[in-house]
């Protein structure tokens, strides 16, 4: 094994280089999709969790949608991530990459579209994790690959079909070692008026043996196409409070200043997994909302230069403890899990 090899596969990439590329070796790298159509206030969203487990690989699936509350997840003894390239796979359940986004969990939960038009993100020298990116055996890592875009095609949902044309895309990779913090935080939204703006926060405990600290990265496409990413501790700290209803955020740095919130009343929100991939399982893992109310305002040096609302955010405070106390108060069973069925 090369030393840039090694060194990927602790989950970190040097300045300037992609972290798109799967990282050889980490326990999870998960892909996530998400499509918003503002005109008929519809939202989809994709996940594929490829994780690396005793046996081999073996794939988180989700596919969600809003309005209707359509949910299903899956596990697949099947998983492969692009090492030269963004692409995650799963057999002929998943296929996911910059062009194109393939699902099939069965005859009623299909997604099957094209990515045109891609706004990517536009810094080289680092991701979202900025700094943090270039930190070894981190457990997360983020990056928002993909701010923007072009969707066409359709989606099974139950006894529904939906027709998507020249809808908005967003997608982000997330990856390290086995679990995801003990508490972590996420948003996304477009649909502002303005169709070219987007916004994405995530933020977590993160460690690296005695390391630790929180951090919140926060990042804003402008109308226009500048991208302003915060959330580096001591030169653009990001601020969040968040609990299961209310997410409020405020980033300063570079002579920026951004304020976020997002809301949404928790009796909404879908339960998704998350993968235990040591264990080859998934485990109810994040409160998430498919069309939260979200609230941005950018000041430059004082100065407004963008706001924007959009009601069509996507929300989710994340912890296997909060998910599971959710299941009871839903009069589930907090035990359930997803295993990958057996191969061959």
């Amino acid at each position: 094994m090369g030393l840039r090899t090694w060194y990927r596969s602790t989950g970190a990439d040097l300045p300037f280089r992609s972290p798109l590329p799967a990282h050889p070796g980490v326990a999870m790298e998960g892909y996530f999709w998400r499509i918003t159509d503002p005109g008929s206030g519809r939202v989809i969203i994709a996940l594929n969790g490829v994780n690396r487990g005793p046996h081999g690989p073996w794939a988180t699936l989700g596919f969600a949608a809003h309005p209707g509350g359509f949910l299903r997840v899956a596990a697949h003894p099947t998983a492969s991530a692009d090492p030269t390239r963004v692409g995650a796979h799963a057999g002929d359940a998943f296929l996911g990459d910059d062009r194109r986004l393939h699902v099939d969990l069965g005859p009623d939960a299909r997604f099957d579209v094209t990515i045109s038009d891609s706004l990517p993100w536009p810094h080289r020298a680092f991701g979202g994790s900025s700094i943090f990116q270039a930190v070894p055996a981190l457990n997360q890592y983020w990056h928002p690959w993909l701010l923007g875009g072009r969707v066409n095609g359709t989606a099974t949902l139950g006894d529904e079909t939906w027709q998507l044309r020249d809808t908005q895309i967003y997608a982000e990779k997330t990856w390290g070692r086995e679990g995801f913090p003990d508490s972590w935080w996420w948003g996304q939204a477009q649909g502002f008026a303005d169709r070219d703006a987007c916004v994405a926060f995530a933020g977590g405990q993160i460690h690296a043996g005695p390391f630790r600290t929180e951090v919140t990265g926060l990042v804003v496409r402008l109308p226009g196409g500048r991208v302003i990413r915060l959330g580096n501790p001591g030169v653009s700290p990001v601020h969040a409070v968040v609990d299961d209803e209310r997410w409020m955020l405020r980033g300063r740095g570079f002579g920026w200043t951004i304020d976020v919130t997002g809301t949404a009343p928790r009796a909404a929100s879908h339960i998704l997994p998350v993968p235990l991939p040591s264990q080859e399982r998934n485990t109810a893992g994040a409160l998430e909302h498919l069309a939260g109310a979200l609230e941005v305002t950018v000041r430059r040096r004082g100065r407004v230069v963008w706001s924007g609302r959009s009601a069509l955010a996507g929300l989710e405070h994340g912890g296997l403890e909060r998910a599971r106390a959710e299941l009871v108060r839903r009069g589930l069973d907090p035990s359930a899990t997803h295993a990958p069925p057996a191969s061959g």
